[in-house]
């Protein structure tokens, strides 16, 4: 039986030596658990995928650039299907472009990799206790200064693109998916035979780590990837 007060986190990172730090740190908390350590993106969704609720983590501390799937990406996928999980951005990049990505992608906090442990702790107590967004006094500072001189900004957060794993072909083949055409129907449009088509909506299934045309709709719809 699951410990209620065991906090299970997890951590998204290419760098070795970024996730033995982790590692690390997180021998000496006796209430925090380490769910999974991925290197990518794919292997978090895949380590995701069919995973029981009470073994999910509640928190993912997620890098931004890596092979594969980055964690804008991932979290914009991730967020869409395991709603109650937390990705708190962990990464060296303070760019303006990244930091709204990650916040319109669904991050509940955005930290610089330089934070030190309190700060990691007090990112955690403030997620779970307090429904906070923490981060970083440097970002918080940009953000601030950002909204206050681009009021559009909101308006330009719609919209978290399409991970670049999804070829040209399968997002023609998704739009019309997530549109509710069958298999037969877009092999019509498209010129192609059925076959073709449902080889490209299970490489589309494989590439987000999706289970049904549902869960397809839901991660679409939440993302703003197509007009419904």
């Amino acid at each position: 039986m699951q410990d209620p007060d065991i906090i299970r986190i997890s951590l998204v990172e290419d760098n070795p030596v970024n996730r033995n730090t982790f590692r690390q740190n997180m021998q000496g908390h006796s209430k925090w658990k380490i769910s999974f350590i991925a290197t990518n993106g794919k292997e978090c969704l895949a380590e995701l995928k069919g995973m029981p609720l009470d073994m999910q983590p509640h928190i993912i501390f997620m890098d931004i650039e890596m092979p594969l799937l980055n964690g804008i990406e991932t979290i914009s996928i991730a967020k869409s299907i395991y709603p109650d999980i937390h990705f708190i951005v962990l990464t060296v990049f303070d760019d303006d472009e990244k930091i709204f990505e990650a916040i319109k992608a669904g991050a509940s906090g955005y930290l610089l990799k330089h934070e030190n442990q309190s700060g990691i702790e007090n990112a955690i107590a403030m997620v779970l206790e307090h429904k906070g967004a923490p981060m970083s006094p440097a970002i918080a500072r940009k953000i601030l200064l950002l909204l206050s001189k681009s009021p559009v900004i909101g308006e330009k957060a719609q919209q978290v693109p399409l991970p670049e794993i999804i070829t040209e072909r399968e997002k023609e083949i998704l739009e019309h998916t997530v549109n509710g055409k069958d298999a037969k129907q877009i092999a019509t449009i498209l010129n192609i035979s059925v076959l073709t088509v449902r080889k490209h909506i299970a490489n589309i299934y494989e590439k987000l780590h999706v289970q049904s045309k549902a869960q397809i709709m839901q991660v679409a719809r939440k993302n703003n990837w197509y007009k419904f």
